[in-house]
């Protein structure tokens, strides 16, 4: 399953649990991490239309990974 569709999985079962306030989403905002709760990002990044999928870095329910990209570092020689 592509990274698109496993975040939309997650993010479906979320929406329509009634534990969403346990999900956090942590998503890069320029060079920091934001982390959010789930009902918080999606206010936030307007239903993804000012935070696309692709800026999600992990997202966690009750400290259990359930996403994280793989993220490089780019290092000066």
């Amino acid at each position: 399953m592509t990274k698109k569709g496993v975040i939309d999985e997650i993010f479906s079962r979320a929406r329509f649990g009634n534990e969403s306030e346990t999900y956090k989403i942590f998503y890069r905002d320029f060079e920091k991490i934001i982390e959010t709760t789930l009902p918080e990002f999606i206010k936030v990044s307007e239903n993804f239309e000012t935070i696309p999928i692709g800026r999600i870095v992990k997202i966690t329910k009750s400290n259990k990974f359930l996403f994280e990209k793989n993220i490089r570092e780019v290092k000066d020689k």
